[in-house]
């Protein structure tokens, strides 16, 4: 018990308790209100969390709201003290995970997801409260679905495209939601690809509803229809000028990174260059279509 008030007291004061990011973070960038909104809801999840270090919920929503400011170290570090005091909790996992990938630790992320997953066997699953609510204040996403959705982008990062498939169909299944199951669907998609199972991806968009109204997921829906329709070089131009004005968005980086994979398999490498520098180029270093362009870059290198 010493111990852990120890290290509470530890974080507290700020001191790091090894915990190293695998690549130089970049702070994300906030108009002044979106910082002060982000800093008043910090303060009061820390505030909720100091009324009682022990509560899991107090400790989780004091991480997520510190990863939101771009303290992903400091967040790290607080899930992992949840996980000391709350081992069989698989959101403190879940949690640590997503912001591992963060600051690019994916075999930690694995590591963390991996845990999760044991720790879910055999339970019903829960929807998961957003931090950062959508258009609509929907949650369109549970803890099941997240877990197997973060540990198949590791994966797919890795360029283990056999594990990023197993990953995601058991993540469509708990995928209630559209707006989940067409995201799962879009990076499922890429992996099969990969591993040239091309009818199975034709299986894949056909068991998505194309009627379902989607609140968070129209741009991989958009990107899943490219493969569908089999978009031709002008035919790309033609979507990526239609979203031109959200070059500092995540949707952004979400989409240069699809248009980008899209040519990079249909053999219009100069162009996957283009559009990886393209989502690279906004400030969204933490989104997920930002980091696999990184990667894809690395790897074209």
């Amino acid at each position: 018990m010493k111990q852990f008030l120890f290290v509470i007291g530890l974080l507290s004061i700020g001191i790091s308790i090894n915990a190293q990011p695998c690549a130089p973070i970049v702070a994300p960038q906030f108009s002044e209100n979106t910082r002060n909104e982000f800093e008043q809801k910090l303060s009061a999840a820390k505030a909720d969390y100091q009324k009682d270090t022990t509560n899991a919920d107090a400790i989780i929503w004091y991480g997520r709201r510190t990863a939101y400011i771009g303290e992903y170290m400091k967040a790290i570090e607080i899930f992992t003290i949840g996980i000391n005091s709350h081992p069989g909790d698989a959101r403190l996992y879940r949690h640590r995970g997503h912001r591992y990938i963060t600051v690019r630790c994916f075999d930690k992320a694995i590591a963390d997801f991996k845990k999760a997953a044991q720790l879910i066997k055999g339970k019903a699953d829960e929807m998961e409260p957003d931090g950062l609510p959508n258009a609509k204040n929907i949650p369109t996403s549970t803890l099941q679905s997240n877990i197997w959705y973060h540990l198949g982008l590791c994966y797919f990062i890795k360029g283990e495209y056999k594990n990023a498939v197993k990953v995601y169909k058991k993540g469509l299944i708990v995928s209630k939601h559209p707006d989940m199951y067409v995201a799962t669907a879009n990076w499922m998609n890429l992996a099969l690809r990969e591993l040239k199972k091309y009818k199975e991806a034709g299986e894949l968009y056909n068991s998505i509803d194309l009627n379902a109204e989607l609140i968070e997921s129209r741009d991989y829906m958009n990107i899943l229809e490219m493969y569908r329709h089999k978009s031709t070089e002008k035919e790309i131009e033609s979507y990526a000028t239609m979203i031109a004005d959200k070059n500092k968005t995540v949707a952004s980086a979400t989409v240069n990174f699809g248009i980008g994979y899209y040519c990079l398999l249909f053999g219009y490498r100069q162009k996957a260059i283009e559009y990886f520098n393209k989502a690279i180029a906004t400030n969204q270093w933490s989104s997920f279509g930002y980091i696999a362009a990184e990667t894809e870059l690395r790897r074209m290198k």
